[in-house]
């Protein structure tokens, strides 16, 4: 979000695009592309959760997610553990995050993964193991924080940083490659790295933390980034958002949306905004 070559503007900058990015996209979770195309078009104002969308119904416009929630308590304890984070106060602080957000009535609540791993952390279960099955995008959506803190390089001990943030609810190779390829882009970026570096990045820290955590099946993440950037190089915008929606898809599967996510990014290298929207 920040061109200024001081690295805490472009950290700010991070932090504020991930809110905006996730506030746009707030009321049309799960919505099909032709819906929020007749409903909206460009989507570049924010909006209010409508009625028909059961995650984001009731909710104001502008409003962000559990994703930015989720990164803003990682970024609190990164800063209270020196650049570590304590695993059971992580516990602790998602579980009154989702009480709270229950009482005010929201429906926007942890994801799947998250949900399951913190109700195996309630019943004493090891944090090496609660996220054994965690493979959705959750970890990869609130790494943002682990990119600021760790520099790019050596890339392995940036991977390392991840896996320690992750594993508490999104322990397998498929989550921690999707969170490492998140948080490199986004370590390359406070660097003042160029886009297609940043990406290079991402590629090899996908690959990295792939080998990390537990096995599920799915695909590599790290090739499907690759492919991702492929399909739409040499795209006009419309056409290349339309192919990373019907071939690279944009659920909640991590495999899929943080390949989508890093080719969009590669369409707005110097758009931040446009990219959001």
């Amino acid at each position: 979000m920040s061109s200024s070559p001081d690295p805490r503007d472009r950290a700010t900058g991070a932090l504020v695009g991930l809110a905006i990015g996730d506030a746009l996209g707030m009321p049309t979770q799960f919505l099909s592309h032709g819906t929020i195309r007749a409903r909206y078009g460009l989507l570049d104002d924010f909006h209010p959760g409508p009625p028909d969308n059961d995650i984001s119904r009731g909710t104001p416009a502008g409003r962000v997610t559990d994703d930015t929630d989720q990164a803003v308590i990682l970024g609190e304890l990164l800063v209270a553990g020196h650049g570590s984070v304590d695993p059971r106060a992580f516990v602790a602080r998602l579980l009154e995050w989702e009480e709270r957000m229950r009482a005010a009535g929201s429906l926007d609540l942890l994801g799947p993964s998250t949900r399951r791993a913190l109700a195996l952390a309630a019943r004493g279960v090891s944090p090496d193991l609660t996220g054994r099955w965690g493979d959705t995008d959750g970890a990869a959506m609130r790494i943002a924080p682990v990119g600021i803190v760790a520099p790019p390089e050596p890339v392995e001990v940036l991977v390392d940083a991840v896996e320690r943030a992750s594993r508490i609810t999104h322990n397998t190779g498929i989550a921690i490659a999707g969170a490492s390829a998140v948080a490199a882009a986004v370590s390359c970026g406070i660097e003042g790295m160029p886009m297609a570096e940043s990406l290079g990045h991402a590629v090899d820290a996908a690959r990295i933390g792939g080998g990390r955590g537990h096995y599920t099946a799915g695909a590599d993440v790290a090739s499907r980034i690759t492919w991702a950037l492929d399909l739409v190089a040499g795209l006009c915008p419309v056409e290349a958002l339309y192919t990373v929606y019907r071939l690279v898809c944009v659920g909640v599967a991590t495999q899929e949306a943080v390949p989508a996510a890093l080719a969009v990014a590669s369409l707005f290298p110097d758009d931040a905004w446009d990219a959001c929207s």
